[in-house]
């Protein structure tokens, strides 16, 4: 991304003005009988012209986004060559699979007083996995990242390109203009009563809906097709051999997960019932062989609060961006639970991909040990090569709904 050049006079000879109008006209005429005849031609327009005035808007930010490598900011275009024994190249067929990488990078939402505890989790993901991939990190802020948080980071994730972005406004910072913020503060006030995480906190709010809506959405994600979300200060416990971004790739998944559980269902009272209208005005998008069956114990009356623990999940980004994601999360926006109750974006998720996906196409990372306070996942079968007690497991928490995942797909190890 460059900044925007400044303007200039374009001088044409009256010959070649005519061609160029004749161009122009021709142009516009096949781009409105496409338009009014075309919805994949439409849609494809739209998401063309939301992604260039993003970027714009990016782009001529004084804020504008940054790489850097090994502490060191780069252009940012920039990107290293593979490590030794690695190769972009996935059409080649004569190269082992452990020496090819997906199209994929590490997602980070934080804050510049996040460093501290970040480190920690970058250093875990490389030790355990990255130093052999050097697969890239994106980080995003709603604020500037400062030069500390970005020499820091880079230098850490060593081998890796780092790119830092900044979150625009109206996606995080501002309140939508069709929120009663009364009603909102109101309802911050009656949950800070009871014992809800973050029932009080207009800002994790903001968050839960920047994660469920908009994040796939920023310029620097863009060219990728899979992520993989890292937290502040969580642990991974167990060496990765393998390469989860390539299984997903291989395999046709498109949502990975370790940890599930139930959603306190003081902060989503309406989420069920918004979500069952929208069913009821959009059945095209519901998947064949789904996991509805998952989402409710009572045949959809009710929402049994099971949901994939999004702090750690790896996705496949064309998801969030398809239509049956944008028409739910809209729906769900204008309603207003993300501010009137404390709607999160882990039973957002996971409501939307156990609908739209088929079972199939989900992926249980058994193997990979992993902690986020206060619980954590321990392979029972990896006590040798894994810093876990595996008694200590959460899959065998009453609270716990994998299970009956297990059941309803029919999950086996492989």
């Amino acid at each position: 991304m460059t900044p925007s050049s400044p303007g200039c006079i374009l001088r044409v000879p009256p010959a070649r003005f005519i061609l160029l109008v004749l161009v122009i006209v021709v142009l516009a005429v096949s781009h409105l009988v496409l338009n009014s005849t075309s919805n994949e031609y439409n849609k494809h327009f739209k998401d063309k012209i939301s992604q260039t005035l993003a970027s714009l808007a990016l782009t001529n930010n004084k804020n504008q986004p940054s790489t850097w490598f090994n502490g060191h900011k780069r252009p940012l275009a920039w990107s290293p060559p593979p490590p030794q024994g690695l190769n972009n190249d996935d059409d080649t067929p004569t190269l082992a699979k452990e020496h090819r990488r997906a199209n994929a990078t590490f997602v980070i939402l934080a804050r510049n007083s996040d460093i501290w505890d970040l480190l920690a989790s970058i250093r875990g993901m490389q030790d355990r996995f990255n130093s052999k991939y050097n697969y890239p990190y994106v980080f995003l802020n709603e604020e500037p990242f400062s030069e500390e948080f970005k020499i820091h980071t880079s230098a850490i994730a060593a081998g890796s390109t780092c790119s830092y972005g900044l979150i625009p406004r109206q996606e995080f910072l501002d309140v939508p203009a069709w929120i009663d913020m009364d009603r909102a503060n109101a309802g911050m006030a009656e949950m800070s009563k009871k014992p809800i995480p973050y029932g009080w906190s207009l800002p994790y709010r903001k968050m839960c809906r920047y994660q469920s809506g908009f994040f796939w959405k920023h310029p620097l994600l863009y060219g990728y097709k899979y992520y993989w979300r890292i937290e502040p200060n969580v642990k991974y416990f167990c060496d990765i051999d393998y390469d989860p971004f390539l299984l997903m790739q291989e395999r046709n998944k498109s949502y990975g997960f370790v940890v599930t559980l139930k959603e306190y269902a003081d902060t989503i009272p309406t989420l069920w019932a918004e979500t069952k209208k929208f069913i009821e005005a959009h059945p095209q998008y519901l998947a064949n062989k789904n996991l509805y069956d998952w989402l409710t114990s009572d045949g959809g009356e009710t929402y049994n609060l099971c949901h994939f623990w999004s702090n750690w999940e790896i996705g496949n980004l064309d998801f969030w961006r398809g239509e049956a994601y944008a028409k739910y999360f809209e729906w769900l926006d204008r309603a207003g639970g993300f501010f009137y109750e404390r709607w999160g974006d882990a039973p957002v998720h996971s409501i939307a991909a156990a609908l739209f996906l088929t079972q199939d196409e989900f992926h249980f990372f058994q193997d990979i040990g992993y902690r986020h306070e206060p619980f954590q996942h321990c392979p029972q079968d990896k006590a040798d090569v894994c810093a876990c007690n595996p008694a200590d497991t959460f899959e065998t928490h009453w609270y716990s709904c994998t299970p009956s995942f297990k059941t309803i797909t029919g999950w086996k190890p492989e």
